[in-house]
């Protein structure tokens, strides 16, 4: 199956100290479900949060279906 979401090096750094993402390389197929598990603090809910685009990344590329987000 096509690649839906492909994430590559992904980085989220707050106020240049708290790294909350920290080079991040994912692949989710169309159709695959997935979920993401961790720790408080992990960083789960920033990544969710890149992908939805309601923040952006400090560095990395989030591609989601062929098109840079």
């Amino acid at each position: 199956m096509p690649v839906a979401i492909q994430c590559h090096d992904l980085r989220k750094t707050y106020d240049g100290k708290v790294e909350a993402v920290r080079g991040l390389n994912l692949e989710i197929e169309t159709g695959e479900c997935f979920g993401l598990l961790g720790p408080n603090g992990a960083g789960k809910t920033t990544t969710i949060e890149i992908l939805e685009g309601l923040l952006e990344p400090t560095s990395g590329k989030v591609t989601i279906l062929g098109h840079d987000w």
